[in-house]
């Protein structure tokens, strides 16, 4: 660990890792500038205890990742939208994972209603996901367990609205293979659990959500 380690060690332990990897294999770092050819894009939370390919036990070029606070898939942000975008249309992605957390510090400052500054309204999505599901979190008996349960809620929330987007209806409509999975990480043993929400279709969106026929 080096929690509070000064730039210049980093440096240094960067020698180290890529001086490791070149002995190892003397061309893996040629092999990875050539291209990268990942299956996957990775949407997760930027909370740093959650390392989007040590996760999922792959290798660099494996997957396309962004992170944002709470993992969110928002319609005016174009930082994410342009990420999706690339990853779908010019990589070629045939799945995208949107993954986040138990215990999720984004979501917990959104369900107490605290005050942070300017990342209280990326988290105005969440709010609204509590007050759509108040009888369902508000019924489970322990904090935790309502925070955990609203952490599910926010990612299955936002497989729907990346569902929304044309860059995916685009895809579909085209006949692309690609299929969109909610996940959440545990903090505590390191296992992921599939919440059961893939999608592959328009037809699984309310019908108003549909992208229109006559859109290029």
């Amino acid at each position: 660990m080096c929690e509070r380690c000064e730039p210049a060690e980093l440096l240094r332990r960067n020698l180290a890792w890529a001086e490791s990897y070149e002995e190892e294999d003397p061309e893996y770092f040629q092999r990875l500038a050539s291209q990268q050819n990942p299956n996957y894009l990775w949407i997760g939370c930027s909370d740093s205890r959650v390392p989007a390919n040590d996760v999922v036990g792959l290798e660099a070029g494996e997957l396309f990742v962004h992170r944002n606070v709470a993992n969110q898939v928002v319609h005016t942000d174009f930082n994410g939208l342009s990420a999706a975008q690339f990853a779908i249309d010019h990589l070629k992605v045939e799945h995208v994972i949107i993954c986040g957390h138990y215990g999720c510090g984004g979501v917990k400052a959104a369900m107490e209603n605290s005050e942070l500054g300017i990342v209280d309204n990326w988290l105005r999505s969440v709010k609204d996901i509590y007050c759509r599901n108040l009888e369902e979190i508000e019924a489970l008996r322990f904090r935790d367990q309502q925070l955990n349960r609203l952490c599910e809620l926010n990612v299955i929330e936002q497989v729907r609205n990346l569902c929304k987007t044309k860059v995916v209806q685009r895809a579909w409509r085209n006949g692309r293979k690609l299929t969109l999975h909610g996940w959440i990480y545990s903090l505590t043993n390191g296992r992921i659990t599939d919440l059961n929400i893939d999608m592959n279709a328009q037809k699984d969106l309310e019908h108003i959500y549909w992208m229109s026929p006559l859109e290029p």
